[in-house]
């Protein structure tokens, strides 16, 4: 029975491919810094699915997805870009009240929305996922095995969700230390970065693509 190894291996580039400092961690961790954990683990969630999608897309062979973000790369770089840069300038004009708070807090399904649109418009998803699973040879489940890449693509969800819970939850669990002032100067730096981050997509593309 190899499928509970493909588990296991999916489970390990769900947590490899979601742990790395990106726009989608920085909004999940503002987000959860703001509002809480569900708050944050909600912009996580939107990832997930996204990630989901991608790796399914990846497991079961669809090369042809890979063909059409190389086509369109520049639209979708573009589209992603902007979307990082006008989140990151809405965090960073933000003034969040931890205590008290006459602003309403986001609502769980636009943090949602924002992480998978956050993570379906990078082409660098898409392209790590087939890079990732066309480099594990034998710890891959063969073509036309759809048993076996069901297995990888519930380990990789698995992976990813798991590391939400636990950034949310440590982040949020921060949150109870702070006061509007630390919250205010990590907004500052968490939507400088966002914004740095959509003007570094716009350079790769345009500069060094």
């Amino acid at each position: 029975m190899q499928e509970p190894f493909f588990f296991l291996v999916g489970l390990g580039v769900g947590l490899a491919t979601s742990a790395p400092v990106g726009p989608i961690n920085i909004a999940a961790i503002q987000r959860a810094l703001r509002s809480g954990f569900l708050a944050g683990f909600c912009a996580g969630l939107g990832a997930v699915l996204a990630d989901g999608l991608y790796a399914s897309f990846a497991a079961f062979g669809v090369t042809a997805v890979s063909d059409f973000v190389d086509e369109n790369s520049a639209i979708i770089q573009t589209v992603g870009g902007l979307l990082v840069i006008v989140f990151g300038i809405r965090i960073l004009l933000s003034r969040p009240h931890l205590e008290n708070d006459e602003e309403p807090s986001p609502s769980l399904m636009s943090g949602i929305a924002t992480g998978f649109v956050m993570t379906a418009t990078n082409p660098g998803v898409v392209l790590g996922f087939l890079a990732i699973f066309g480099s594990l040879g034998k710890w891959a489940p063969d073509p036309g095995d759809y048993v076996g890449a069901a297995m990888l693509v519930a380990g990789v969800l698995t992976g990813a969700v798991s590391w939400w819970v636990m950034l949310s939850a440590l982040v949020s669990r921060l949150r109870l230390q702070m006061n509007d002032t630390w919250l205010l100067w990590i907004n500052r730096g968490a939507g400088a970065a966002l914004i740095a981050f959509g003007i570094a997509i716009f350079l790769h593309h345009y500069m060094l693509g």
